[in-house]
Order: structure tokens, then sequence, then C-alpha cells
């Protein structure tokens, strides 16, 4: 891997983490903005806490080493999560401004997963948790 995509792959890693690590703690605790929007695209309140826990459970299993086969889902978690939220806003009209973070961590996700390093990708011999 070069030293540009290892840079990359961080900046995109962390920012990707920092981002669904707040709002993951933003759901869990249940603010009143999050409440609103979950009503406003038609899903139950219960929701945020299970988004909230998987996505702070997702963060770390991106940023701990191995666990490849853990990855991989909590890869797919995000990229479901995140192009679902993206539909959901689109299907409602929504404005730029409320698609944008979910965009970005869509795209922040599949950067992070495309240039993650050899050592975090799943291969035959690392199927294991």
């Amino acid at each position: 891997m070069s030293k540009r995509n290892k840079i990359i792959y961080w900046i995109a890693t962390l920012w990707l983490s920092l981002g669904m690590l707040s709002t993951g703690i933003v759901q869990l605790i249940k603010r009143k903005e999050e409440i609103e929007m979950m009503k406003h695209l038609g899903y139950p309140e219960y929701l945020l806490m299970i988004l909230g826990i998987w996505k702070v459970l997702g963060v770390i299993a991106v940023l701990l080493p191995k666990l490849t086969l853990l990855k991989e889902w909590a890869y797919a978690g995000f990229f479901f999560t995140m192009s679902g939220a993206i539909i959901s806003h689109l299907i409602m009209k929504d404005s730029f401004g409320d698609i944008a973070p979910s965009l970005l961590l869509l795209v922040l996700t599949i950067i992070s997963w495309y240039l993650r390093p050899v050592s975090r990708k799943l291969t035959p011999s690392t199927t294991s948790f």
C-alpha cells in the first residue's frame, strides 16, 4: 500500500468513525431532533436505539486490528444504513442539507473499505472473527 493511500485510508476511516460514533451516541441518547427526524421519515422511535448500538459497535470493529470478518459486516452495515438514509430522505423530498451528512458518511465508508490495508481485508485464511 502506498503512503498516499495509507494516509487517505486513515483520514477517511477516522472521519467515518467519528461521524458514526457521534451520530450513534446522539441516537442512543434520543435527542429531540433525532426523534423528530425519525418520525418525519416514518420510522419508529425505537429504531434509534438499534441504530445507535450498531453504529458504536461497528466503529469498534472497524478500528480494532484483525477481526476481518467482523469489519466486513461493519462496513456492510454502514453502507446499508447510510444508503437507506439517503433513499429515505430522497423519498421524503428533503433538502440536500438533510441528505449531505448521510452522503458524506457513505462516501467515507466506501473510501475506507476500498483503501483498507491487506491486514484488514478478508482473505480465505482470515475468515474467522
